[in-house]
């Protein structure tokens, strides 16, 4: 793999924009609150070069000499330089937005170095405070980490929709030290396949999304109770099931379930930082306890009883039998308890204690990424 890049704009991003937009002058500078901490840390402990790029609207002429301006400029950069900060590269666009220059953001035109098997641009990122940064991300095959301090500056000269950017804005943040937890730990996102000759299965995860979700099983209540992960489990889940139907529920069920528990398992990867265990809950008559490990080794302990065949279009029968198959794909032990008289209402509770202990299990800190666990492996 090539180096990982951020592409850091400077005004607006780790310097305050001014009134007038030109940081001519010493008393009109301020550093960006956190941003010499957290780039600091971002130096330090991550694996990305820093470049700056900045468009400097007329820089060399009379509005703009340059006499005001490289002083200023070069008091910034060795103030980050002292603080280990330092610019492999330093790219300052002079032109104006109506000389439509395709150097000027969000053209690529002093980056065509960039554009090589040297860079790994689609895991790099553009930071700024202007929604051209974030198109010069799309236009480079990277993400952008929008600073967006609602000053709607230079949304005149994106050259596309404004809604065609938010695919590309991977956050929106203007705390740089929640920039810099996003880029130390990632997103875990995981997709995997699984065929056999009575299941077809797709599944993606992102166990630090917000809780979208997309399933489609072919069984109403068991895609909503899938739901109940996604939603209170606060991950990103989509589920697509071609499942032989017409036999039964079973082999739809229980492939769902290994397959979710691999991908869980893909996702957490080396799991360092992670919480590890997870939480018990109250859904009106009924009350759900769901104590889980991804501690590297299977197993289920299942104390809840349904006196109805089905919930649903779902026998009760194997709600057991999906937790148990979850726990061999994840590599997970599973403590599961529930008691009430709607059978509705304890299935259900026990999906949304499960979604919250896993909540509470991968949840990471990004200052202690160490592995929970004495044995040095999970």
């Amino acid at each position: 793999m090539g180096k990982k890049v951020l592409f850091i704009d400077r005004d607006g991003t780790i310097i305050k924009e001014t009134v007038d937009e030109q940081i001519d002058a010493f008393e009109k500078m301020i550093f960006y609150p956190k941003a010499f901490t957290y780039l600091g840390k971002i130096a330090k402990e991550l694996d990305y070069e820093l470049v700056m790029i900045t468009n400097q609207d007329g820089l060399g002429t009379d509005i703009f000499p340059e006499e005001t301006f490289w002083p200023v400029h070069n008091f910034i950069l060795k103030s980050f330089e002292n603080e280990g900060v330092v610019f492999e590269e330093v790219f300052i666009d002079r032109t104006f937005p109506k000389d439509n220059a395709n150097t000027r953001k969000p053209g690529t035109g002093l980056l065509t170095a960039y554009f090589s098997e040297e860079y790994d641009l689609a895991n790099s990122f553009v930071i700024g405070d202007r929604l051209t940064d974030v198109e010069l991300a799309k236009n480079l095959g990277a993400k952008g980490i929008f600073i967006n301090d609602e000053t709607h500056l230079g949304t005149g000269e994106i050259t596309v929709k404004r809604e065609e950017l938010d695919a590309y804005i991977a956050l929106e943040s203007n705390d740089w030290e929640k920039i810099y937890e996003f880029l130390k730990l990632e997103n875990r996102i995981a997709e995997i396949s699984r065929k056999t000759n009575e299941t077809d299965i797709q599944i993606k995860l992102n166990l630090d999304g917000t809780g979208k979700s997309d399933i489609q099983t072919g069984l109403a209540f068991f895609d909503h109770m899938l739901d109940q992960l996604a939603r209170h489990g606060q991950m990103d889940l989509t589920i697509k099931v071609d499942g032989d139907l017409e036999v039964d529920e079973h082999h739809t069920i229980e492939d769902t379930a290994i397959a979710l528990g691999e991908v869980f398992s893909k996702a957490l990867g080396n799991k360092l930082g992670i919480e590890r265990y997870g939480f018990c809950l109250p859904m009106d008559d009924c009350l759900a306890q769901v104590a889980l490990d991804f501690g590297g080794r299977n197993w289920l302990v299942w104390d809840a009883d349904f006196n109805r065949e089905k919930v649903g279009d779902m026998p009760t029968e194997m709600f057991h039998h999906f937790f148990k198959s979850f726990t061999d794909g994840a590599k997970a032990n599973l403590n599961i308890k529930a008691e009430g008289t709607n059978e509705h209402h304890k299935i259900e509770a026990i999906f949304k204690a499960f979604a919250k202990s896993i909540k509470m299990a991968v949840k990471r800190d990004a200052e202690k990424m160490v592995l929970p666990s004495t044995k040095g492996m999970l």
